[in-house]
Order: C-alpha cells, then sequence, then structure tokens
C-alpha cells in the first residue's frame, strides 16, 4: 500500500523552465556569453543550479567552467529574486493533490532546487503547510541522484521505502526513486522524454496526472481479500 508520494518539483509539479531559462539568459548575457531558447533549459536543469550552470557555461565555448564561481553568483541573485517568474502547476496537478489528500496519502516534495527556493515555489503555487514535507538541495543532504534525501522523508514519515511512490520527469528522479527502493512513476508532461525515463528503468510512464490517481486507485488502495474459507 502507497502512503508517501514525492514528487519532484520542476517539470513535475509545477512548469518552471521560463524562471530557469529568465534567470539564466540575463546572467549568461550580464557576462558578454550567449543566452539560449527557453526549451534548451529543460535539458539544463534537474541536476541542480550548479550542474545548470556548468551546461550553460559549456554551451558557451567554457569547457572547463573556469567562469563558473562569476556565472553562479549571478545565477543565484536573479534566481533568489525571480524563481517564481511565470511559474505555474501542470494542469491536472491541484486535481491529484487534492486527491491524494482525501485519501490520507501523504504528499512531499524532493528537488535539487535551493532548499529556500524550492519552499518558495512550493508554498507560493499550493499555500503554506499545504505539503507535508518539502525537502531542498542543502548542506548534509547529496544532491539526486543520491537516494538520501528520499530516504529522508521515508524515514520523517516512518513508512518503508517501498510504500513510498516517486514521481518525476528525468533520468534523476528514475535514478534517485530507484535507488531509494521506491515505486518510481516518470511522467511525460515534464522536460524529458519516455525514451529517457525507460532507459532509467521508470516502473510505470504516464501522460497525465489523473492516471496516478487512477493507478493508486486500482493497484495501490485495495483492501486486504480475505482469503480464509467461510465456515
Amino acid at each position: 500500500m502507497i502512503k508517501v508520494c514525492i514528487f519532484d518539483l520542476d517539470g513535475t509539479l509545477a512548469d518552471t523552465v521560463e524562471s530557469l531559462a529568465y534567470c539564466g539568459n540575463r546572467a549568461l548575457e550580464a557576462m558578454g556569453l550567449s543566452a539560449f531558447p527557453t526549451d534548451r533549459y529543460r535539458y539544463f536543469a534537474g541536476d541542480g543550479s550548479a550542474e545548470l550552470v556548468r551546461r550553460c557555461l559549456r554551451e558557451n565555448g567554457d569547457l572547463e567552467c573556469q567562469r563558473f564561481d562569476e556565472l553562479s553568483s549571478l545565477y543565484g541573485a536573479y534566481f533568489a529574486k525571480d524563481c517564481m517568474y511565470h511559474v505555474k502547476p501542470f494542469p491536472g496537478i491541484t486535481e491529484l493533490l487534492k486527491w491524494l489528500k482525501a485519501n490520507q496519502i501523504k504528499i512531499s516534495v524532493f528537488s535539487n532546487k535551493p532548499h529556500e527556493q524550492a519552499i518558495d515555489v512550493v508554498e507560493s503555487l499550493f499555500g503554506k503547510g499545504y505539503f507535508d514535507y518539502i525537502q531542498g538541495q542543502q548542506e548534509g543532504i547529496p544532491r539526486k541522484p543520491a537516494p538520501d534525501g528520499a530516504m529522508k522523508i521515508a524515514s520523517y514519515f516512518q513508512v518503508p521505502c517501498d510504500e513510498c511512490l516517486y514521481i518525476g520527469d528525468t533520468n534523476t528522479d528514475m535514478q534517485t526513486g530507484n535507488a531509494a527502493g521506491m515505486n518510481t512513476v516518470g511522467v511525460l508532461w515534464g522536460f524529458r522524454d519516455r525514451e529517457e525515463l525507460e532507459e532509467n528503468h521508470a516502473k510505470r510512464i504516464v501522460n497525465t496526472p489523473l492516471e496516478i490517481s487512477a493507478m493508486l486507485e486500482k493497484e495501490f488502495l485495495k483492501p486486504a481479500q480475505d482469503t480464509r474459507r467461510s465456515k
């Protein structure tokens, strides 16, 4: 039985690609570097802000990331101010979350976004206290795909990892959930495609949030069958 759903944030709960591109491109332009189309940030994102900065630099020809500190500082400053730029929940997410709450399934977030920004985005979109637990990137917790943060969430709720559903849109998410021994669900409304999710062993792949509630209702919320023979 599933007792906890752990959601990735960017590309799973929220469409954040415009905010990433807006902040990333302003930082690049401030340094005299080339900006990128918004859609390119679907592939820059997913592994934390430091990796996004490195990918932007490499795409600009700085293969050794010699200007990492400069771009990282600029990007961090822009993002701290504008992390909510054009951010919105994906269609169907709000309805899924309501269904999970109605069925007494705990909801949580595990993101490679810096912890304070992760809280800011989640609470701005869904309200303070709506999620039962939010875990962003912070000191002492390795960023995904290390499973530590996901396992910490399971421990917080005092449930075994195999009673958690881990929901995300990238290879990093599937690697994280699988490494933690959780049930992984790859979503196709986010930043990556089916091939990437399949190659990284998503146990399920869904096209819409509604499919998650339908799957849970059908497979994980059934009452145990009484196999005793009637006397």
